[in-house]
């Protein structure tokens, strides 16, 4: 996975990111700033999710993403 696109297009990512994971705040997403961990950490501390599982929901929501 070319997470690099991601951190490059962060402007248009959050967006789509915020429209999957609609409980990540405007400040939350300025936090992430394109860093993979970062997404990770708030997803699984808002959503309450294990590591593995914040891991696999960004890695799906990866793939369904046309860059």
């Amino acid at each position: 996975m070319d997470w690099n696109r991601v951190e490059g297009n962060w402007k248009q990512a959050k967006g789509k990111v915020k429209e999957q994971w609609g409980k990540l705040t405007d400040d939350d997403l300025d936090r992430i700033a394109g860093k993979r961990d970062q997404l990770e950490g708030i997803i699984q501390e808002r959503y309450g999710l294990e590591r593995d599982r914040a891991r696999q929901d960004i890695d799906d929501w990866y793939g369904k993403q046309t860059w």
